[in-house]
């Protein structure tokens, strides 16, 4: 594929999700950990901001302090897509070398460079905001084939994570290559936060990441169980289980999480009046609503 092409159609899908990011999406979770929505499109759009002065034959120097912080203002779609074209116009710049941070850089090598941030980060952004993914099998094979001859170098680096294997498909593969888990769910960093907060037994952190109207279940009595409504109420019921056990402990077994549902295996034990730990072990099925956690059904081992 001719790089320009590439190049321009990794931009136009990129500024296509930015699209359809909602007004109460841009400080959603993003699978850079660092990074919110808002902090994902801004870092992209830095970059199509850039390619218009390098691929003009301008220096870094030249261009100086002028593209720093915020680039998306009030508008961040109306920014991003602006900024997309120009950095499609630029693409089709003649010009001998571009003047990159490591030194001088043929222009179809950066192309491919950017190329590459903006699908990979077009996944993330997908994911982070519940859309399709769009990785074009084209577009996967041409990045990937230019990525295997420089992935070593990339994670020396420090730019990409460790590699994660286990991986048929050829876009899961490549978001391997790149460090990314293509089973990323955004519940997923809201999970691990809820989970070590409620075993530290840090119930402000833990009702910080539930909605109001919560929803805790548990198996006792059978055969229904308790259902408990209401942040207040669940509040209300978990001190009470801290407060009548002795160095209460819980342990995560295993978590899956799919979508807006999670089940996490856990064990929980406390000291007795013996000296000895008792335990029991038990499942959480819990649902997110908006990044938060809605529901914690919980099923204890009888």
């Amino acid at each position: 594929m001719d790089v320009v092409e590439l190049h321009n159609r990794t931009v136009a899908q990129f500024a296509g999700l930015v699209g359809e990011v909602r007004a109460d999406q841009w400080s959603a979770l993003t699978p850079c950990s660092d990074w919110d929505v808002r902090t994902l499109v801004n870092h992209v759009v830095g970059e199509e901001r850039w390619a218009v002065p390098l691929m003009q034959g301008r220096t870094i120097a030249d261009v100086g302090t002028s593209l720093d912080g915020d680039l998306l203002g009030d508008d961040p779609a109306r920014a991003a897509a602006a900024a997309a074209r120009e950095a499609v116009d630029a693409a089709g710049s003649s010009i001998d070398k571009v003047h990159l941070s490591y030194g001088d850089e043929d222009p179809a090598e950066y192309l491919r460079q950017l190329a590459a941030d903006h699908l990979i980060h077009g996944w993330d952004l997908a994911v982070a905001i519940g859309a399709a993914p769009r990785m074009d099998q084209a577009l996967v094979d041409e990045v990937g084939a230019w990525f295997a001859e420089r992935e070593e170098l990339y994670r020396s680096m420090g730019a990409i994570g460790a590699r994660l294997e286990g991986y048929s498909d050829p876009g899961d593969v490549l978001l391997g290559a790149f460090g990314r888990d293509p089973k990323w769910s955004p519940a997923a960093p809201v999970v691990e936060a809820f989970q070590a907060a409620f075993y530290r037994a840090d119930l402000d952190a833990v009702m910080a990441l539930v909605t109001d109207d919560l929803v805790f279940e548990t198996t006792s009595p059978a055969p229904d169980g308790t259902r408990i409504a209401g942040a207040a109420a669940v509040r209300a019921e978990w001190e009470k289980l801290f407060a009548s056990t002795d160095d209460p402990q819980f342990e995560t077994e295993e978590t899956v999480v799919l979508g807006s549902r999670a089940v996490v295996r856990w064990r929980y034990s406390w000291r007795e009046a013996s000296g000895d730990r008792g335990h029991v072990r038990g499942v959480d099925v819990l649902r997110l609503r908006d990044g938060k956690i809605a529901e914690k059904l919980s099923y204890v081992k009888g």
